[in-house]
């Protein structure tokens, strides 16, 4: 067992965990305290210390104000007050419990958080001589106890509040606790204008020490009492609890760019956190941390630890470059604190242009955008603090990409002679290459270009399909003039694109050298082409959406093609097929030869307008309208595709009639000269392509 804290150490004043240096009287003396009582641990802490509202409600204005009238109204100042005795006496009293009776008397009240193993490690972190330990052991607990109020939440609510601060104020979690146990976890972590815990520590406000133990204790009985007041509730309604699965963090191969962290990296690591200026002395013990975490296998920890440093060291850049010192203080309940959100928007709140992404360059913005914000990413420091990810499981790939990349950035605020010397190194050199090469991989644009890739791969099989050569001959001479027109718009279709084809490297040059064969090359060449994705305008990611729907569902109608193509080969190998059956065999045999040339046409057109994406800002709103209309008619006619080419419809018979129509609106928007690689100037293709 982990040596104990002293009891002196507890009493001792403590920080504003609200602020991010200077003292303030939040860690108030102790009055020891009788032990709460074993049953009912917080009834008892509820009884002696109710938290308090003021007697005329007067709002006040908040970083984050708390949703609901009621909060509002909470006297959170008053409320700390009384509480602080309370934490001392819950404190001493957790304190003086062995491991084995901790685990007996309150574990089996911590079932419902769906993590009760969580707790004995966190009851350990209570006497650790580590300061790291309370604030680590309070982010879990708060993370853990999110994710089970939400749980609770959805006994009698349909959708759960994603903000904590909501969640706490909601009804459904009152009729289950009750009021007065709500505005006690709101003084705790629900509202700037309280303690504000949770969002003190996730964030990076708090340095190790200034977090008092008896806050960790008095969390760790809140939850213990939840427990309780729960079975209570759920015997009365004889509901019964369920859990929510943990999210599994998906597409990390896309963002494993750096090599695994090695020895040598770590080694040089460790030197780095105690000399460059990204770090504050005081928060040096966290990062210290987070190296003993990654080394001992504990990757959700120094995660956990690393990305509140990063926004701590940030937001000190971020105020810098921007001249902004006050942005940098504290998370006060007075004042919108700076948070991941503001440090990488492309616009400060006044209005004036950030000035930290030109400061750290295109490659590390795209990573953190990469690593936290874009929806299809992984999410990390999201997914982590609202308690959705199972920490045990958590990769080695995630925290290992992210101390390579605090290796680089620390390496830019480092001495330059010490800085020059570690990048002499093979595997520091070779980590900043390519950090400085970095692309986004989780933007919408990186997302098309994959689809688009993954499309043309899978038409690109068609041929290698089994086909009956009797069959195949019935279904050539069974084309009809329809087919034909639609052959033939194909080809004017074509003709017009070769001026803004990548001729420049050599791809193609003149519609003579635009065969079939060529396509695939084509297409992977345009989107091999760079696009800038850093703060995209809203215009931009509206027609990407359009674009990414186009491609999924040519993906869709690729998948049944192929699905369809094998089950009727077998069918008419084996005689199975009855003389209906056989004639629309027939018609899916036409219908595909079509419909190859059509979606590496619709490919290829979603290539060459993403590549000249931005210059959709060349357009006016009518302009615009009618651009976006245009793109959902090609939504339309693929969504419809879909439909007739599934097994259950088998219309094989209305696709060409579907697929002339649809030509005919591409090559109409096309001669009035509207889309995307018609108004790019000559020198953006130039440069873009």
């Amino acid at each position: 067992m982990p040596p104990r804290r002293s009891s002196r150490t507890s009493q001792a004043p403590g920080r504003n965990p609200r602020a991010g240096g200077g003292r303030v009287n939040v860690a108030f003396r102790s009055r020891a305290g009788q032990p709460p009582g074993r049953r009912r641990p917080l009834r008892a802490c509820v009884q002696r210390s109710r938290a308090r509202r003021k007697p005329s409600p007067r709002p006040r204005r908040c970083g984050a104000q708390p949703a609901g009238g009621p909060a509002q109204s909470l006297d959170y100042r008053g409320t700390v007050r009384l509480l602080g005795p309370v934490c001392e006496a819950v404190h001493q009293h957790l304190l003086s419990l062995t491991k084995g009776e901790f685990d007996i008397r309150y574990v089996p009240w911590l079932q419902w958080t769906a993590f009760p193993e969580l707790f004995p490690e966190i009851f350990d972190a209570l006497g650790s001589l580590q300061c790291p330990a309370i604030p680590l052991g309070l982010m879990k607990l708060t993370a853990c106890l999110e994710r089970a109020l939400g749980d609770v939440y959805l006994l009698n609510g349909k959708e759960c509040p994603f903000l904590l601060r909501d969640l706490l104020a909601s009804e459904e979690l009152a009729a289950v606790f009750g009021r007065s146990v709500m505005d006690v976890l709101k003084v705790f972590v629900g509202s700037p204008c309280g303690l504000n815990l949770r969002n003190t520590l996730w964030h990076g406000f708090a340095s190790p020490h200034e977090i008092p133990p008896k806050y960790c204790s008095m969390m760790i009985l809140l939850t213990v009492g939840l427990g309780q007041l729960l079975k209570s509730y759920l015997q009365q309604t004889k509901l019964v609890l369920g859990h929510r699965p943990f999210i599994a963090l998906t597409n990390l191969e896309d963002l494993a760019i750096f090599p695994d962290v090695t020895s040598e990296v770590l080694s040089v690591l460790e030197e780095v956190v105690r000399k460059s200026t990204f770090i504050l002395k005081v928060m040096l013990p966290y990062w210290e941390a987070a190296l003993i975490g990654f080394r001992s296998h504990r990757f959700a920890d120094c995660a956990m630890l690393l990305l509140t440093q990063l926004e701590t060291g940030l937001r000190r850049v971020f105020a810098a470059v921007n001249q902004c010192p006050k942005r940098l203080l504290t998370a006060e309940s007075t004042a919108l604190y700076t948070t991941f959100d503001e440090i990488l928007a492309k616009h400060l709140d006044d209005g004036k242009i950030n000035q930290l992404p030109l400061f750290l360059g295109e490659p590390a913005m795209e990573f953190l955008w990469d690593f936290l914000n874009h929806q299809e990413g992984p999410r990390i420091r999201d997914h982590l603090s609202h308690g959705e990810i199972n920490l045990p499981e958590f990769p080695k790939e995630a925290a290992n990409q992210l101390l390579a990349f605090s290796v680089v950035l620390l390496l830019r605020f480092t001495d330059e002679d010490l800085s020059a010397a570690l990048k002499e190194k093979a595997a520091i050199k070779s980590l900043v290459g390519l950090a400085e090469g970095y692309h986004a991989h989780f933007h919408p644009v990186s997302q098309l270009k994959k689809q688009v890739l993954s499309c043309e791969k899978s038409i690109r099989v068609w041929p290698l399909l089994p086909l009956p050569e009797e069959a195949e001959e019935a279904a050539r001479l069974e084309g009809t003039s329809e087919t034909q027109a639609c052959e033939a718009l194909i080809t004017e279709i074509l003709r017009a694109l070769p001026p803004h084809l990548p001729e420049s490297r050599g791809v193609v040059s003149d519609w003579d050298s635009l065969s079939a064969e060529r396509w695939p090359q084509v297409i992977q060449e345009l989107c091999g082409t760079p696009v800038p994705t850093l703060f995209c305008p809203r215009t931009v990611l509206e027609v990407l959406t359009v674009l990414r729907n186009i491609s999924t569902h040519c993906a869709r109608v690729s998948s049944q093609v192929a699905a369809s193509v094998e089950l009727r080969y077998q069918q008419w190998v084996e005689r199975r097929l009855r003389s209906r059956q056989r004639q629309t065999y027939l018609h899916m045999l036409t219908s595909i030869k079509l419909l190859s040339p059509v979606l590496y046409l619709i490919l290829l057109l979603i290539a060459l307008e993403l590549v000249n994406i931005h210059v959709v800002h060349g357009k006016n709103t009518y302009e615009y309208q009618q651009y976006l209309k245009f793109l959902k008619s090609i939504l339309q006619y693929v969504e419809n595709l879909v439909t007739y080419t599934s097994q259950q419809e088998n219309k094989w018979n209305k696709t060409i009639n579907l697929t002339h129509t649809a030509l005919l609106k591409i090559w109409t928007f096309s001669k009035k000269k509207q889309m995307l690689i018609h108004l790019a100037k000559k020198s953006t293709s130039k440069g873009g392509l």
